[in-house]
């Protein structure tokens, strides 16, 4: 149950070729857990270009690039998405009706602005530091991003009927995802502060959704993975120049 979870997730959540048939896909869909858990293995993936014999600038752009090679980019869609409903001023019918709506305004240009601008900085710090507390820092961002759409779906109701909605099923089911995060936060102070980090901008932005969209949706827990990571990045860096 547990592997054929963690291939759903790794289809679902990256572009590998795997975890796309149906038993893998229930698996992950009711397993909350597996999404910190792949967490792990796609953190490692994208922490690659830290091995490189590269100036900074270029590995920061190369962990950029990594990424979205790696996970492509339905998550940035729902940052746009969000960014869009965001920038508009109605209730909450009008801003769902704009995240449906195909046409890119200022608010989703602004929004994916700063989450590529805020990686591609966190990945320059990174390269300045330490590998070893690099790659754990980017591993720790990655199972904190990823356990913070396991907080909104074990937490937060969903907005409306929708690809979503079929995992924010899992009420009360959070002990498993926050036991399979807990290594990557208790590595040390750094990763510590980039899980917590993740996980305290999942809850905000659920909070958001909440009030100004009646609850989550799928595009909410894209954001809160693009959200999460970049607030984890900047945490576990932050973390690491004070201590």
């Amino acid at each position: 149950m547990v592997l054929a979870a963690l291939r759903g997730a790794l289809g679902f959540l990256t572009r590998l070729p795997i975890g796309h048939d149906e038993r893998a896909w229930e698996a992950f869909r009711r397993t909350p857990a597996a999404f910190p858990l792949a967490g792990y293995f796609i953190g490692l993936l994208i922490a690659l270009p830290f091995l490189l014999p590269a100036p900074d600038s270029t590995t920061a752009a190369a962990f950029l690039v990594t990424i979205y090679l790696v996970t492509g980019i339905n998550h940035a869609d729902g940052v746009a998405d969000l960014g869009d409903a965001a920038a508009v001023h109605g209730d909450r019918e009008k801003r769902r009706d704009i995240m449906r709506d195909t046409t890119t305004g200022v608010g989703a240009i602004l929004a994916l602005g700063v989450v590529l601008l805020g990686v591609a900085l966190a990945g320059l710090s990174l390269a300045a530091l330490p590998l070893a507390t690099a790659i754990g820092i980017v591993i720790a961002a990655e199972v904190g991003a990823k356990f913070g759409i396991a907080l909104l779906i074990c937490l937060v109701e969903p907005a409306h009927e929708g690809m979503g909605s079929g995992f924010l099923e899992n009420e009360n089911a959070l002990a498993g995802p926050l036991l399979v995060a807990l290594p990557a936060a208790v590595l040390s102070i750094p990763t510590l502060a980039a899980v917590a980090g993740a996980a305290l901008a999942a809850f905000l932005l659920g909070q958001w959704a909440t009030n100004r969209l009646g609850g989550v949706s799928g595009d909410v827990l894209g954001a809160a993975n693009e959200l999460g990571r970049l607030v984890a990045l900047h945490a576990g860096v932050i973390a690491w120049t004070l201590f």
